[in-house]
């Protein structure tokens, strides 16, 4: 097999791939320190998609597995599949559902998913008197793939329209800013749900709770996630039926409808309002860090569930779940999610494994012994517990354990989740 990436997504995936019976050798491209322990890394970009596809070719890969956005949007599941190749996630069609806001907006208008009032602006003045209509709160996102950070929440009329400037005037997130997207702000507590499906078929996964800003309390600037917790308790099964009818299955059939079959992986990132659950927006691949808490409690051997979504027989499978709760807290790096050092040495790696963790490595490398910082997100490190109470407690004793320079994590992961 080769997974594609080199983040703590990625590391979970192989983690959990290693498993399996079926599996004799993964590939990583381009992997990290931690993932060199589970499968041969290869020195290939996650968007280098004709040396990754040449790769598969020469060494005969029988199963390739996307891990991150950007091979997704450079059309490398069609790359594979002209060629034969058996690969698990969308077609690039399919993965525009992450790629453009606007396309994901415009889908759930249509198909009438509920989601928050939006315009979509390719002009700056426009989308700023639509601000002024609208009123703030609320959000302005960059339409196309930002690293999870194109989208700013804005509590101020003066705060919006800054947020238009910097995506549309100082191209801060390069040409995903070429349009914008301004929607209401949505009130509730936010959850991640993660979907296998194979165009017919919807399975969702247990649920998740990221933490999006860099600093306890949910203060600070946005990141890509400094930690997670599953299940969420506040996504009930009454809300996991709401969201699966009206939800899941609805984006589904409305993107094979629309001609964009879609296969693999469905994020749906919710708001859980007072009028009933609504999306804030979709991801074509396995969430980062939602995998790292959601993966250790599966039970159903994932390359099973892999070859049964690419061989559009997802309704044969049942897909099993331990009952225990998992916490994962990030471990990032000094000045993230804005610039940051690299090269710091990491320390206590195996004592954090020796308390019962998984440490899942993110942005690490390897000098000779030495294993060094690479990356905003450092490490991931997850712990599983009889419940959510206890998987904190566990998690923060494996970070405890670790240390590097300038390092930072939330204290507060999954404190909402007691509350």
């Amino acid at each position: 097999m080769l997974v594609i990436g080199g983040g703590g997504r990625e590391h979970a995936l192989v983690w959990k791939i290693a498993q399996s019976p079926r599996v004799e050798k993964i590939y990583c491209a381009p992997g990290n320190a931690g993932i060199k322990a589970l499968a041969e890394c290869v020195e290939i970009a996650a968007d280098d998609v004709e040396k990754l596809l040449a790769f598969a070719r020469e060494e005969g890969i029988n199963l390739t597995v996307v891990g991150p956005e950007a091979p997704l949007m450079a059309g490398i599941v069609d790359a594979f599949r002209a060629e034969g190749l058996r690969i698990f996630g969308p077609t690039r069609a399919a993965a525009e559902l992450e790629g453009s806001k606007a396309l994901a907006k415009d889908l759930m208008a249509k198909y009438n998913i509920p989601t928050a009032a939006y315009r979509v602006f390719t002009e700056a003045e426009p989308a700023k008197a639509f601000i002024r209509q609208l009123g703030a709160p609320c959000v302005v996102k960059a339409d196309g793939l930002a690293a999870g950070k194109g989208v700013i929440v804005a509590r101020t009329l003066a705060e919006a329209e800054a947020a238009v400037d910097l995506i549309m005037g100082e191209r801060a997130f390069g040409s995903a800013g070429d349009r914008v997207v301004v929607e209401e702000y949505l009130e509730g507590q936010e959850v991640s749900i993660l979907a296998f499906t194979d165009g017919r078929t919807v399975i969702p996964m247990v649920s998740a709770q990221d933490h999006k800003r860099i600093f306890d309390g949910d203060q600070g600037p946005n990141t890509g996630g400094m930690g997670a917790y599953s299940p969420a308790p506040i996504y009930t099964p009454e809300v996991a039926a709401v969201v699966e009818r009206e939800i899941l299955l609805p984006t589904i059939q409305g993107m094979a409808a629309d001609g964009r079959p879609y296969q693999g992986v469905l994020y749906a990132g919710l708001m859980l309002t007072k009028d009933g659950p609504k999306v804030l927006e979709y991801n074509a691949r396995f969430g980062d860090p939602e995998t790292q808490a959601v993966l250790p409690r599966l039970e159903t051997d994932l390359v099973e569930i892999m070859e049964a979504v690419i061989d559009g027989r997802l309704d044969e499978i049942q897909i099993q779940w331990k009952p225990e709760a998992a916490v994962c807290v990030v471990m990032a790096a000094e000045g993230y999610p804005g610039p940051i050092t690299k090269g710091d040495e990491i320390q206590g790696l195996a004592e954090a494994a020796a308390t019962g963790a998984l440490v899942f490595h993110a942005g690490t490398m390897a000098e000779g012994e030495r294993i060094l910082t690479a990356g905003g997100r450092v490490l991931g490190v997850t712990a599983l517990g009889a419940n959510i109470e206890e998987a904190i407690q566990k998690a923060y004793q494996g970070v405890e354990c670790i240390s590097f320079r300038g390092m930072q994590y939330r204290r507060d992961i999954g404190a909402k989740a007691l509350r």
